[in-house]
């Protein structure tokens, strides 16, 4: 079974926020493939199953979403290995998609909350470029919202975005996938 995790935060003002590129990405993946996704109190996130995975859209906040892939991680017995992350990356240019199968936090306070729950950094990620202004604060930044320019360009990265997790769930090798899409 894989398990598939778009970061972001919970609630309407976070809703088109950089930070929540994670969420947008998966609601994406659902709307494409007519997936309801369902609250789950017991995992603290909303949950879809669909073929032989779990989408999992966190809602503990962002700095607290290890606690809820723990959950889930260890009630489903998922390895590490078949575990994608969805997230924002301030490092890349907007837009820019990056697949890696394992690394460190580097400073973002998601990864870090799942590395320090469940034990690894040998976890799949998707980081889709947010960019980065240095003259405003980064908390201030990712919790911006996207304007509707880079909504536009978003909406054309989202058919990348549906094959790449279309293809992680069907068992595609994953050095593959980093070379069609990096």
């Amino acid at each position: 079974m894989k398990l598939v995790v778009g970061l972001g935060n919970p609630g309407k003002k976070y809703k088109n926020s950089k930070h929540n590129i994670g969420f947008m990405s998966l609601d994406s993946y659902a709307d494409a493939n007519k997936i309801k996704f369902k609250k789950s109190i017991k995992f603290t996130a909303e949950i879809a199953k669909f073929k032989d995975a779990i989408l999992v859209k966190p809602k503990t906040y962002m700095n607290l979403s290890g606690s809820s892939i723990r959950k889930i991680k260890d009630y489903y017995q998922i390895n590490s290995d078949d575990i994608l992350i969805v997230f924002d990356d301030l490092n890349l240019p907007f837009a820019k998609i990056r697949l890696r199968l394992s690394g460190s936090a580097g400073g973002h306070n998601g990864i870090k909350s799942i590395i320090n729950n469940i034990y690894t950094e040998d976890f799949k990620r998707l980081r889709i470029g947010i960019g980065n202004n240095d003259n405003v604060d980064m908390k201030d930044y990712v919790l911006s919202n996207f304007s509707k320019h880079e909504l536009k360009i978003l909406n054309q990265l989202k058919i990348d975005i549906i094959s790449i997790i279309d293809e992680f769930i069907d068992g595609t090798n994953f050095e593959i996938l980093m070379n069609k899409y990096n």
